[in-house]
């Protein structure tokens, strides 16, 4: 079993909720490709902006893969607004977790963020990572 943080925001955090699905772009078919069955999906929010307040980034859930990755081009994730981004690589999941955890109380305590200063560079251009059992665990037991 992997256990992956799956990096999006909160429009697209409400699909993967209400549908039971996560997407990515093209050019993270490689990354996807290693996702199995019965792996699990930490979701990460990103820090964001609404109006003139800040969102600060945390995690809402975890998930279990119960699909083997596959292509559809339905849009149902929204793209950024400077992007006309679309997600066709997917995988279904169902949810074994979700609730509300503040990301940087984590940060210290995360063995795959190596540079705690300069912690967003561990998760910037990526759409999911993989992450090591021991995060997980820490993760699961606090959310």
């Amino acid at each position: 079993m992997r256990y992956w943080l799956c990096i999006t925001n909160r429009d697209n955090w409400e699909v993967v909720k209400n549908r039971n699905v996560w997407e990515v772009a093209k050019r993270h078919k490689n990354t996807i490709a290693k996702v199995k069955p019965g792996d699990r999906l930490v979701i990460y929010l990103k820090q964001e902006r609404k109006d003139r307040e800040v969102l600060e980034p945390m995690v809402v859930g975890i998930f279990e893969v119960v699909s083997e990755p596959y292509e559809d081009s339905t849009r149902i994730f929204k793209s950024p607004p400077h992007s006309n981004e679309t997600y066709p690589l997917r995988i279904e999941v169902k949810p074994l977790k979700l609730g509300e955890l503040d990301f940087k109380p984590l940060i210290p305590k995360l063995k795959f963020i190596t540079n705690k200063k300069k912690w967003s560079g561990h998760l910037m251009g990526k759409a999911m990572r993989e992450i090591p059992e021991e995060d997980y665990k820490l993760i699961e037991g606090l959310l």
